[in-house]
């Protein structure tokens, strides 16, 4: 039988922390956690789209525990305040969902002059993880789950020469590059918990062709192109639903059978049921999560070292 929602165990006595949890997959994720017993936290940045999220998921189950914390992965010191604002309430954080991010926008810069979907996708979600490490480490065997794309084999990876795309600017290189960036990070962070020999597990996983407002967003802010009208319709007429989207990263955060290093997507790839996929390793694979390392500590001046 195929893995669905149903499948997760009791989670009575978890927390959970999900970022961009008022919208698309990262709601569905927050409220499927919320119904097996976590503790949910919604962290994420329009406030009254989170006010009107945590009211849904309170109204579909009144006795969830959910709390709010805001969140701007476009601005360091806000990702910091958010950390601080979890770890003051909670000495303990079981599940961390990294599912926000941005797609194909146009040339922007964050708060500290990061490129929008680098600084977004990636180097927000570095320094919210490493923020957040203190707690997931106290945790009998925390899980860290980064969201990326099939599109992250569209681009090239990320050049530490030029970061941020100074020298020639897409806005669909861009998205991909960020999606590639979380896909190394994934990696990379299971290889410090292995060193550290820590019980945490950090997984991928990828929602395929999902129909949810990522792609209307991106057509609205007009660095899209063609290509954005092409996706936006084409989910619209045949992406599967925010819940199929989300059960991946779901499975891949809370499946017993789930293991640090492993990738959970759609089994067809763009649909389909959450299964656990191969994960290709190239040749060049230790050099570019080793780059991605050096670059996002030097950016964001946040390290990220387990032990």
């Amino acid at each position: 039988m195929a893995w669905t929602e149903k499948d997760i165990p009791d989670l009575s006595g978890r927390t959970a922390v999900v970022t961009g949890a008022n919208g698309g997959l990262g709601f569905q994720t927050a409220l499927a956690l919320a119904a097996a017993g976590a503790h949910v936290v919604m962290a994420a940045r329009d406030p009254s789209k989170t006010a009107d999220a945590e009211a849904r998921l309170r109204e579909r189950y009144p006795a969830a525990s959910v709390e709010v914390v805001p969140l701007d992965l476009g601005d360091l010191s806000v990702v910091r305040a958010a950390a601080g604002a979890v770890l003051a309430r909670h000495d303990v954080v079981d599940l961390l969902v990294d599912n926000a991010g941005v797609m194909a926008m146009p040339r922007g810069r964050t708060a500290d002059g990061f490129e929008t979907q680098l600084g977004v996708d990636h180097l927000g979600h570095w320094a919210f993880t490493a923020h957040l490490l203190p707690a997931l480490l106290r945790a009998p065997a925390a899980r860290v789950v980064t969201v990326t794309s099939v599109a992250r084999f569209m681009g090239r990876p990320l050049d530490p020469a030029d970061p941020h795309m100074e020298r020639r600017y897409k806005a669909w290189a861009s998205y991909a590059r960020a999606k590639m960036a979380n896909f190394h990070f994934g990696l990379g962070l299971q290889q410090e918990f292995d060193r550290a020999g820590v019980p945490a597990a950090s997984l991928l996983a990828h929602p395929g062709l999902s129909d949810t407002d990522l792609q209307a967003r991106s057509v609205r802010e007009g660095g899209a192109g063609w290509a954005g009208a092409f996706f936006e319709a084409m989910t619209a007429r045949s992406g599967m639903t925010p819940l199929e989207g989300a059960r991946p990263q779901l499975r891949a955060a809370t499946d017993p059978r789930a293991r640090g290093g492993e990738l959970y997507a759609p089994r067809f790839v763009s649909s389909g049921p959450p299964v656990r996929h191969p994960v290709l390793r190239r040749w060049d694979l230790q050099r570019r999560i080793d780059e991605l390392w050096q670059v996002s500590e030097r950016e964001t001046g946040v390290p990220l070292t387990v032990g």
